[in-house]
């Protein structure tokens, strides 16, 4: 049951008509329930009224149950099926899209906020949606986008379907504007749910903890078949999670966009962990614009709501290549490196494979304030990968040798077994231990639990100035 208004409000507009439609609720049922017995407010557009499209007194609703949600520290669920501004109404509309923006901004980082797209989201209505922490989105169903199919045919020539211009599957893949997309209405809400109990209320408490079953001392053999030696051999992280994680479950977000890295949410001990890993199915898990950013805003997020880190690392560095030095791959990587930097939660790393170069130092490195940091015995930390680096650093040398091709092996097999043996970092203390990959689930929980009561004071300051 929702409580709250009981849909007496009412417009007062006037001209176009407008004075003789005044329907309750003005298009919006707006008030708060409990999902897994904790308070959760919510307002759900009305498309049979007005087409759900904003108004004055249907702005006012929404401005009060997003007031309600800050105050009283419990997440705020939108459910979007709304054509836009009531263009009846002129300025005054635009004018109630302002004050949602301004709460979801003083809202942001204070309580979780849930954006589901349940219809047409288009204009400046998308940007509240965009400024929520998750949105969920239905195939065939819901869309946003700006400009619609008809301005940019006008404008461009172009001739798109609604879908195609902003549907699920392309906000899921290709904007990464959706966290998450779905065949069907009920099983987005059902995840939902499942969601808002992986959360906390607000940023001054931490997510329940639920008993699993699954024993914190639990080790697992499996790993060390799933994670092949040779560092050019691909396999599925998703695996070494569901290893890692209680009884196999997380919940992955951004499945389908930059797809070279995870980001997901488990429970480890029943306690609530964030996890960002490298995929090496996909560009052998590079770190690219997407990926940095993808990663980026899933590190800020759980360090805003309590949310623990573990980063699993297997990266052969940044992608290299024109378009993504052209489209910013420095400032949008510095993201990744910005938000890690400035994360005061509990942090925990584990190198897997290889980890070379910028990509080692940004994959929260000790370096740049990993609490623990762990690596298999099959770990490469190294500047770049002995290939490479002996081509570089022996160029003359191998040139001038008669044999260059044996000269060069030699060389290569030299400079591994000296800069890049398993031990080489943990003897510098940029690794606190090397591990065997089957005791990484009962070490990281000893280390998240030794960490739970960590604080950090960060610099006094108004607010940072991240990279765009």
């Amino acid at each position: 049951m929702i409580y709250g208004t009981r849909g007496l409000r009412r417009h007062r507009a006037q001209g176009f008509g407008l004075e003789t439609r005044r329907p309750h609720t003005d298009g919006v049922v707006a008030g708060w329930g409990t999902v897994h017995g904790r308070t959760v407010f919510v307002y759900a557009h009305d498309f049979r009224i007005f087409g759900g499209a904003l108004g004055e007194a249907h702005a006012a609703k929404i401005h009060k149950v997003m007031d309600l949600a800050i105050s009283a520290g419990a997440p705020l669920v939108s459910l979007n099926d709304g054509a836009g501004a009531r263009i009846q109404e002129g300025v005054t509309a635009l004018a109630g899209y302002g004050g949602i923006f301004v709460r979801n901004t003083k809202a942001s980082g204070v309580i979780p906020q849930i954006s589901v797209m349940l219809g047409p989201c288009a204009g400046g209505a998308a940007y509240s949606p965009a400024l929520t922490d998750f949105v969920f989105m239905v195939r065939d169903t819901s869309q946003m986008f700006i400009t619609g199919p008809d301005v940019v045919a006008a404008v461009t020539g172009q001739s798109v379907t609604a879908e195609e211009l902003g549907g699920a599957a392309i906000h899921a893949t290709k904007s990464g504007v959706s966290h998450f997309d779905y065949e069907d209405e009920q099983t987005a809400l059902d995840d939902v749910r499942f969601l808002l109990a992986m959360l906390p209320q607000n940023n001054r408490e931490r997510s329940p903890r639920v008993p699993s079953g699954d024993s914190p001392h639990r080790t697992s053999e499996r790993l060390a078949e799933l994670v092949p030696d040779s560092g050019s051999v691909p396999y599925d992280i998703r695996a070494v999670l569901s290893e890692i994680v209680d009884n196999g479950e997380f919940m992955e977000i951004h499945e389908h966009w930059a797809a070279n890295i995870v980001v997901a949410l488990g429970r480890m001990d029943g306690h609530v962990v964030g996890f960002v890993a490298n995929q090496p199915q996909v560009l052998a898990g590079a770190l690219n614009i997407d990926a940095s950013e993808k990663a980026a805003r899933f590190v800020q997020m759980c360090d805003a709501f309590n949310i623990p880190l573990v980063t699993l690392v297997d990266v052969p560095g940044f992608l290299p290549g024109v378009d993504q030095e052209h489209s910013g791959i420095i400032r949008r990587g510095a993201k990744l490196l910005y938000v890690y930097c400035n994360a005061t939660v509990p942090r925990v790393s584990v190198v897997l494979r290889k980890a070379y170069g910028g990509a080692y130092i940004v994959m929260d490195s000790r370096s740049v304030g990993a609490d623990v940091a762990l690596a298999w015995p099959s770990n490469e930390i190294a500047v770049m990968g002995a290939e490479g680096a002996a081509n570089v650093v022996f160029r003359k040398q191998i040139a001038a040798a008669k044999d260059s091709t044996a000269e060069r092996q030699r060389l290569v097999d030299q400079y591994h077994a000296d800069l890049m043996h398993p031990y080489y970092s943990a003897e510098r203390g940029l690794v606190d231990d090397v591990i065997e990959p089957g005791e990484t689930r009962p070490l990281v929980i000893r280390a998240l639990n030794m960490l739970r009561t960590k604080h950090t004071d960060l610099p006094a300051r108004k607010h940072g100035n991240p990279p765009q």
